[in-house]
């Protein structure tokens, strides 16, 4: 039986739970997005690179909501890179690095799989990500009723993130002040991902690359990836996909060694090490974005795009006869890095 939250330091366990969830799911479209060769793979690393994008968002969202009740984001810690393959923090799902595939589009689809109508929220052990949320939104309604928004909403307000160069996305950070936008905030979380009034593909914001369509969710994109082919008005998830095609092309992505490990190959474990430390410093710019330094998230995410040269070196590193080798998103202790 999933517990309800009903107290500030539930509510705030809660919502670093939710920065863990959303983080967990950045290290595996990294990988199948950096696997993708561009030019043969252009749908796809379109698709790939705006869902990541809008994790970012959605990270730096439930970064916001813990400040706003004046909780501490915590990013810069072991507990963020446990080894994969892990599970979703408190949850069910399996996550696992690996090229972009068949695979990797199964794993994506049950990350982002919407909740069934009625589905009761779940406050840990959670089967989708929706029902967590809602168990979250039921949390920040039950409180801002038994304290008051203004005691709720204590945090200070200069620890809102709101700048950010996130491109490739209709979606939007935005301060939270208050009950209405903490809705709004879990709101955009939900409908980027399952859809908006949990029954239709479009997430209510416009296609950045394609102004004139609207903006499918990651669910539905992931389907479009799968199926070949591109949700238009008037398509439903019953439906499918009727629109024009969406072209994949298997013979460019790079055979990564799917949950690559520590190599001994001096020269890759060498590459693997210098990429976790990179990774690591974006956390730790994350986090001091989060904890008093806003300005910081632009550095943070010119942190986080630079990680992509690192991960294409390792990609043309041959592990074996089959397999190339690939980052391995460990955690680096501050002290020893460069």
């Amino acid at each position: 039986m999933s517990q309800r939250i009903e107290t500030i330091d539930s509510l705030h366990e809660h919502l670093q739970w939710a920065i863990e969830l959303e983080h967990a799911t950045i290290p595996p479209y990294l990988c199948a997005l950096y696997s993708l060769d561009p030019a043969q793979n252009a749908d796809a690393v379109e698709l790939v690179s705006s869902v990541f994008v809008e994790e970012m968002i959605h990270l730096s969202l439930a970064s916001n909501l813990l400040n706003a009740v004046g909780g501490e984001p915590r990013l810069d810690t072991p507990d963020m890179l446990p080894g994969y393959p892990r599970r979703l923090p408190h949850g069910s799902i399996e996550l696992a690095l690996l090229p972009f595939g068949p695979d990797a589009l199964e794993m994506f689809l049950r990350l982002e799989k919407p909740e069934a109508p009625g589905a009761p929220a779940e406050s840990d052990h959670y089967e989708t990500i929706g029902q967590f949320y809602d168990a979250i939104e039921d949390g920040l309604r039950y409180l801002a009723g038994a304290l008051g928004e203004e005691k709720l909403f204590s945090g200070d307000p200069a620890r809102q993130v709101t700048a950010g160069p996130f491109h490739h996305t209709g979606g939007s950070l935005q301060p939270i002040t208050g009950l209405a936008s903490a809705l709004a905030a879990l709101d955009e979380i939900v409908e980027q991902g399952e859809g908006t009034s949990r029954g239709e593909v479009w997430d209510g914001d416009h296609d950045i690359f394609h102004p004139d369509r609207d903006e499918v969710a990651h669910y539905y994109r992931f389907e479009e990836l799968k199926l070949g082919r591109r949700y238009q008005r008037g398509d439903t998830p019953q439906s499918g996909p009727t629109g024009e095609p969406v072209t994949v092309d298997l013979t460019g992505v790079s055979p990564m060694q799917a949950n690559p490990v520590r190599s001994g190959n001096a020269q890759i474990r060498a590459a693997q090490e210098q990429f976790d430390t990179t990774y690591c410093t974006v956390l730790f710019l994350l986090e001091q974005a989060f904890t008093g330094e806003p300005a910081l998230i632009r550095d943070a995410v010119r942190a986080m795009f630079g990680l992509k040269s690192e991960a294409l070196k390792l990609m043309q590193l041959s592990e074996d006869d089959r397999t190339t080798a690939g980052p391995t998103f460990h955690y680096v202790d501050p002290e020893q890095r460069d």
